[in-house]
C-alpha cells in the first residue's frame, strides 16, 4: 500500500537483527493513582521480554503523590529513570523534556494511566526491528485494533480531526492523534525543534516524520480508558493548539522545496 512514497503497513527496507535499546518516555502529572501499575506491568514485560532498555517517566511537577511513588519504585524497577519537569509545564513540555534525556536506539511515548498495552509495545518494537522503519505508528481504528470505554464526544472529534488530517496531507494512516508510537533517535533528531507544549503534540511528530520523508509502520493497538483520576486533555483549551500545529506542518510540506526532508 503507497502513501506519499511511503509504505505502510509492510514497510520492508532492511533487517536488523541487532537488539535496539528501548526507552519508554512516560510524562507523568498528578498520576499517583496509576503509575505503580503501569511502571510495574511494563517492566515485568519488557523483561520477560529480555529487552535492553530504560523506563524515562517524567514527573511533570505533580501535586499530589506522583514522585514520593516513584521513589519507591526506583527501588524496585532497576530500569526506571526519574526526571522532575519543573517548568513549563504541560503534555508537550514533559514529552520534550524526556526526549532530550533519553538514552535509548529508539523511544517510545506511552501513558502513565495503562490506557497503553505493554504488550503491543512489544510489538511495535518487533516490528521496527524486523522491517528496519524509521517508525512504527499505532492506529486504534483498523482492523485489530480497538478502545474501550473511550468518551463519545472525544471519538466524535477524534474521527473529524484525523480525517481532516489525512485529507490535507494526502496520506492514509488514519490515527495521526494517538500518542502511543515508536521512533528511532535519528528520527527525533531529524524532527527537531519541537514547538508543541501540550497534547498537540502528538500531531507534529508523527506528521513531521510523514513530511521529512521517514519510514514509518502502522500496527493496531489497543486503548483502554483509565481506571483513576480524570484525562488532563482539556478539549476546548486544545481545540486552536491542534489547529495551529496542523497549519504549522501543512506549511511545511507546501512551501518547504524539502529543504527538511531526510537526507
Amino acid at each position: 500500500m503507497e502513501d506519499n512514497g511511503q509504505t505502510i503497513f509492510t514497510h520492508c527496507t532492511k533487517t536488523n537483527v541487532i537488539p535496539l535499546k528501548l526507552s519508554v518516555v512516560i510524562p507523568a502529572y498528578n498520576e499517583s493513582e496509576s503509575i505503580g501499575e503501569t511502571l510495574l506491568q511494563l517492566y515485568k514485560k519488557l523483561q520477560e521480554a529480555n529487552i535492553p532498555h530504560e523506563i524515562l517517566v517524567v514527573n511533570d511537577n505533580s501535586k499530589d503523590q506522583t514522585l514520593e511513588v516513584l521513589s519507591i519504585l526506583q527501588m524496585e524497577i532497576p530500569s526506571l529513570v526519574v526526571h522532575t519537569n519543573a517548568g513549563p509545564n504541560g503534555f508537550g513540555y514533559a514529552v520534550r523534556y524526556g526526549l532530550e534525556r533519553f538514552s535509548g536506539e529508539c523511544v517510545a511515548i506511552m501513558m502513565a494511566d495503562l490506557s497503553d498495552s505493554p504488550d503491543d509495545l512489544l510489538r511495535f518494537y518487533h516490528q521496527m526491528i524486523k522491517d528496519g522503519s524509521d517508525c512504527v505508528f499505532g492506529t486504534r481504528w483498523s482492523k485489530g485494533g480497538k478502545v474501550v470505554d473511550y468518551p463519545p464526544h472525544k471519538l466524535w472529534l477524534n474521527r473529524l480531526f484525523n480525517n481532516l488530517v489525512r485529507m490535507l496531507f494526502g496520506i492514509k494512516y488514519n490515527d495521526v492523534t494517538n500518542a502511543f508510537k515508536l521512533y528511532r533517535r535519528e528520527t527525533i533528531e531529524g524532527i527537531k525543534p519541537f514547538l508543541s507544549p501540550h497534547f498537540n503534540l502528538t500531531v507534529e511528530i508523527p506528521l513531521k516524520a510523514i513530511i521529512r520523508g521517514y519510514t514509518y509502520s502502522v500496527l493496531p493497538n489497543i486503548w483502554v480508558n483509565r481506571k483513576h483520576g480524570v484525562s488532563n486533555l482539556k478539549i476546548k483549551e486544545m481545540g486552536s493548539r491542534y489547529f495551529f500545529i496542523l497549519l504549522y506542518c501543512l506549511i511545511e510540506k507546501s512551501f518547504s522545496q524539502g529543504d527538511f526532508k531526510k537526507k
